[in-house]
């Protein structure tokens, strides 16, 4: 992952903490951060923070970004309703390196209340490090693309 390129954070009230650990960790090795919050301990809904992140990859803006709640799976599936959005829970090595490689994931969630900012901050490098190996995995994420099209597409014709 490009350096220059920044990385968009988000988080509601439960994974502030989480959030704020990470941010400060991807800022000391370099990379540029925006933070789209939550920045205080009042109760929000994950999906608002979630869908306002998921937006800006969706659209382009972002290459990579990291949702944080209580268990990391709302976020996703908040994330993966966002057209042209590819995000995965992570909570071990092999698929927080599998979530780039195999399925070209630009968002990544974690849970606060499952995974401490050590485990976080490894996982990250290894999503980081990683990239979309293509291969076999083209044309499965082709087929999940063409998915997220038809979807879109019969939604904007009714």
């Amino acid at each position: 992952m490009d350096k220059n390129k920044p990385i968009v954070l988000g988080a509601d009230h439960f994974g502030m903490p989480l959030k704020d650990a990470i941010r400060d960790y991807l800022i000391n090795k370099g990379y540029q951060v925006v933070d789209m919050g939550v920045n205080e301990n009042t109760p929000v809904d994950y999906p608002d923070v979630g869908a306002k992140v998921a937006e800006e990859v969706g659209a382009g803006k972002y290459e990579r970004g990291i949702l944080v709640c209580g268990t990391g799976a709302g976020m996703a599936i908040v994330a993966n309703k966002v057209p042209g959005v590819r995000a995965v829970c992570v909570q071990d090595p092999y698929t927080a390196e599998r979530a780039v490689a195999s399925n070209n994931a630009q968002i990544i969630t974690f849970g606060a209340q499952i995974t401490g900012a050590a485990v976080a901050e490894k996982l990250i490098d290894i999503w980081l490090a990683s990239e979309f190996q293509g291969g076999r995995s083209a044309p499965k994420v082709a087929k999940i693309d063409s998915l997220d099209e038809k979807y879109r597409t019969q939604r904007a014709g009714e």
